[in-house]
């Protein structure tokens, strides 16, 4: 099975993460879990968990946000994809001008260049022009931003399923089956 890193940062939406973090070790993929300092308060504030606790729920490795010589960081390791998982505005945009001042920032910097598969999750609302532009610029050199935006096509019952709908989009990028949600068949509208 692959490795992924998966960072936490300080947008809200920090449910995203710990989702994503659970699929991908239930279905056999390693997890390497970053969390900013101000995803820590987002992680403990939405969801009662620090990462600490996450790490070791999910049989993560955690490294520190502050660590630029950890494994994520490092072009030659074997990493399959890098997700930060909610994306805040600050870490896209260190990313958009290349600043790589710590591990998250590094390794998504890296997996550009590396071209690995670079997936953000932004959770802002409404976007500024600046935001739209940081984006636009990673997506051109071949990130992929999926906006927590869950679609409610599927007929959501709970925020369990809206969180659902996101991670199943990011693991459809990875190329990772799921059945997190319903997928649209076509035959929805007569």
């Amino acid at each position: 099975m692959g490795l992924h890193v998966v960072a936490i940062t300080g947008a809200s939406g920090a449910k995203y993460g710990v989702r994503l973090i659970e699929a991908l070790t239930s279905a056999g993929h390693e997890v390497r879990l970053i969390v900013s300092n101000e995803g820590g308060i987002n992680l403990d504030l939405e969801c009662g968990i620090n990462a600490e606790q996450l790490a070791e729920r999910y049989g993560c490795v955690l490294e520190g946000n502050r660590n630029l010589a950890a494994k994520s960081a490092s072009g030659s390791a074997n990493i399959d994809s890098v997700v930060i998982c909610p994306a805040s505005g600050t870490t896209t945009a260190k990313i958009a001008a290349g600043i790589s001042d710590n591990l998250a920032t590094r390794s998504a910097i890296v997996a550009l260049k590396e071209k690995r598969t670079l997936i953000l999750v932004p959770r802002e609302a409404p976007y500024a022009t600046v935001h739209l532009e940081n984006m636009t610029r990673i997506s051109q050199w071949g990130g992929v931003i999926i906006p927590a935006s869950p679609g409610f096509y599927n007929h959501p019952k709970s925020i369990d399923d809206l969180v659902d709908f996101i991670v199943a989009r990011i693991l459809d990028q990875l190329g990772i089956d799921n059945d997190l949600t319903i997928r649209w068949t076509g035959e929805e509208v007569e």
